[in-house]
């Protein structure tokens, strides 16, 4: 049983809170805050320490049905030869069995197992009642990723109110978004560092309204993770190689760039090789180490879906999963040219859909507005209601369905109602792609 937190008097605490979950291929993390706060905690691994990383893995017992996680499935494997199942997160995209002592295990099974065992770890700080809504966070949200996830949490069967999923782009954009002002100033840059180095570039244009924000990412596959000599004099020439090569990368990579603040994530960067490069970045920004940003950025990503605040309102970020337009279509409102807005830009493609009913006052053309946030010109995207009955002005009443296929296209899907029991509908309707 999940036991409810205590406060410093005794009592039962019972406040509500968020829990920001980061699913990756070795390791994952949670991190919760309380629905009227604004400082996530990150839950420890290991009772008393500032271990966040749960290794992503399950270890089972042989012969037996009876399956370890995270640090103890490590240890158990290693001590006890158990079969150790890794890399659940990949195994679950790939959707084929997991044989384990010659028995099949359904993947998204194994990886629903591995999450809901990994939320044990919150037994002595809250019960899961007290749970509102849970934001998942992995690397690249993609179609296959959405569908394994959306599994995964059905599986899991939480009583929240809501729960969704973000890529680590934007839950380091909702990171930045609440730190202060002046860290984010300028640029704001991660270098993360585990099996290679990779770099996510935080920039603002502060010109538009409301403001449009874009992370690009940048690999270098160069610099992979060392292993280490055992020899003192050589791991030592190893380190200063390393140094180097990082401070050349650092180098290009902000050449240009006003940054004001770094973020250093993964482990890579735990192993005390990073001296002259340091300095590097340390001129004139500030500089932060550790390796909770995503699932805290995945709590405030959640934050703000239940109760947006004001500097969440002035920007919008676009990012490679993102609508990057506003669509909307030309209406008639009291007799002015008007603008219905239908679908707005900043919003996952795969959430994006509208259902409306219009008027159609005249014509056989259904004309959509994309109105691109990227400062591209305004795109007129018409449908046309081939064969359509022609009847009196203002007597064709329409269905309306458009969802997003892709981040660029949405189908839009068209019914004729007639118009009530003076004219009945013609059963007719068109579908239609329009690029977005």
């Amino acid at each position: 049983m999940f036991q409810s937190q205590k406060d410093e008097n005794g009592k039962r605490n019972n406040k509500k809170v968020v829990l920001g979950y980061d699913l990756g291929h070795q390791s994952a993390q949670i991190s919760y805050c309380g629905l009227d706060e604004d400082q996530p905690e990150t839950v420890s691994a290991v009772a008393g320490s500032e271990q966040y990383n749960i290794p992503a893995v399950l270890c089972k017992r042989p012969g037996v049905g009876q399956w370890y996680y995270g640090k103890e499935a490590v240890k158990f494997a290693r001590e006890e030869e158990g079969i150790l199942v890794e890399d659940l997160l990949g195994l679950a995209q790939r959707g084929e069995d997991v044989i384990v002592e010659g028995e099949p295990y359904d993947p998204v099974a194994l990886l629903t197992l591995f999450v809901k065992r990994s939320l044990s770890l919150l037994n002595i700080r809250l019960s899961l009642s007290q749970v509102e809504a849970v934001m998942f966070t992995v690397e690249e949200l993609t179609p296959r990723m959405v569908d394994v996830l959306s599994r995964v949490a059905a599986g899991l069967q939480l009583k929240v109110q809501s729960l969704c999923f973000q890529s680590h782009r934007e839950s380091f954009y909702a990171y930045t978004l609440h730190q202060n002002a002046e860290l984010r100033k300028q640029d704001v840059v991660i270098f993360e560092y585990n099996t290679q180095l990779k770099m996510l570039h935080l920039e603002c244009n502060r010109r538009t309204s409301p403001m449009v924000v874009l992370i690009k990412e940048q690999s270098f596959p160069e610099m992979m993770r060392r292993v280490w000599a055992e020899d003192e004099a050589d791991r030592q020439r190893q380190k200063q190689e390393l140094d180097e090569m990082f401070l050349h990368i650092a180098q290009e990579a902000l050449a240009g760039k006003e940054v004001s603040t770094i973020f250093l994530l993964g482990d890579g960067f735990k192993e005390g090789w990073a001296k002259e490069s340091l300095k590097l970045l340390c001129r004139n920004r500030r500089v932060f180490q550790g390796n909770n940003l995503y699932s805290k950025g995945a709590c405030y990503g959640m934050l703000e879906r239940l109760n947006p605040g004001e500097e969440w309102k002035k920007h919008v970020y676009l990012g490679v999963d993102k609508l990057k337009s506003n669509v909307g279509i030309k209406a008639l409102r009291r007799g002015e040219d008007s603008y219905y807005a239908i679908l707005d830009a900043g919003t996952n493609w795969y959430e994006a859909s509208a259902d409306f009913d219009i008027i159609l006052e005249s014509g056989d053309t259904v004309d959509f507005i994309v109105t691109p946030l990227t400062g591209s010109a305004v795109l007129d995207r018409p449908v046309h209601l081939q064969g359509i009955p022609e009847r009196p002005r203002g007597t064709t009443r329409l269905s309306v369905h458009i969802e997003m296929t892709a981040v660029n296209q949405a189908a839009v899907t068209i019914e004729d109602l007639g118009f009530g029991e003076l004219i009945p509908s013609s059963g007719k309707a068109w579908t239609s792609t329009i690029q977005v």
